[in-house]
């Protein structure tokens, strides 16, 4: 679990209801449901209408990452990436083709198996090069979709406030009432910009940190497999690697996170 999320969300939102507490003033007094639906429908409709229902989903499945980041340690892909440039110096490409099978990752077994069936380096640079931009620009539709969300959401709040306060108007006869009355009307402004700038905005940059550990990876299985295929001893490549070696930000050691990322050959 990412723990920074999860204590960014606890401490936004517990410095504003602690605030308001502080203020002498009640929770209850923004716990409006009816300016949460407007807010939460309306910004919901506004994205339905703008994005396909594939970006919606694929959003809503990206937002786990938020909270539970996928396995990205590079190490441990520079590991089995020199372990296998090793193997393939000493006994030549085809050697390595069982090891290679079993690699669970898609793109660096395909990418192993393309060298392994002696696909030229410029080739081979050029196709996986597609794929990572391919991929790379799907996987930003998901942060577009809570941007988009954090744009729309202010604004319906706006609409929410003024839809409250056309019917505080139509009470203008019973002043005790205008008070409470225009108080809840803006409830639904905080509600919109509150969840557009607390939720949406900064997971959609999570998600676009993740996305871009996630490509950062797949460069380095690029640099690495046309390096394999070209011949480069293992210690070059290892060395050149390294500038992607991000283990010491990881809790646990490559070996471990080959493992939980399936990486290594059985």
């Amino acid at each position: 679990m990412d723990l920074a999320s999860i204590m960014g969300i606890a401490l936004a939102l517990g410095a504003i209801l602690g605030g308001q507490v502080l203020e002498g003033c009640h929770i209850s007094s923004i716990a409006q449901p009816t300016a949460a639906l407007i807010v939460i429908g309306g910004t919901i409709g506004a994205c339905t209408l703008q994005f396909p229902g594939h970006a919606l989903k694929q959003a809503l499945k990206d937002l786990k990452t938020v909270f539970k980041p996928p396995a990205n340690d590079n190490a441990s892909v520079v590991k089995v990436i020199v372990g296998l440039a090793s193997k393939a110096r000493r006994e030549g490409l085809v050697a390595i083709e069982k090891e290679a099978a079993s690699i669970t990752d898609p793109f660096m077994r395909r990418a192993f198996e393309m060298a392994i069936d002696g696909t030229e380096v410029k080739s081979l640079r050029g196709a996986l090069e597609m794929e990572i931009a391919h991929t790379e620009e799907e996987g930003e539709t998901s942060a577009k979709v809570l941007e988009a969300a954090g744009g729309y959401a202010p604004t319906v709040g706006i609409i929410g406030a003024v839809m409250g306060l056309i019917h505080v108007m139509e009470n203008l006869n019973d002043p005790s009432k205008l008070g409470g009355g225009i108080a809840v009307a803006f409830v639904a402004t905080v509600y919109g910009v509150g969840f557009a700038n607390i939720v949406c905005l900064p997971m959609a940059g999570k998600i676009k940190t993740r996305h871009r550990e996630a490509i950062v990876r797949m460069e380095v299985v690029l640099e690495g497999v046309c390096a394999v295929a070209d011949g480069e001893h293992p210690q070059l490549i290892e060395r050149k690697l390294a500038v992607y070696d991000q283990s010491r930000h990881a809790g646990h050691a490559p070996e471990a996170a080959a493992a939980a990322a399936g990486l290594s050959p059985a």
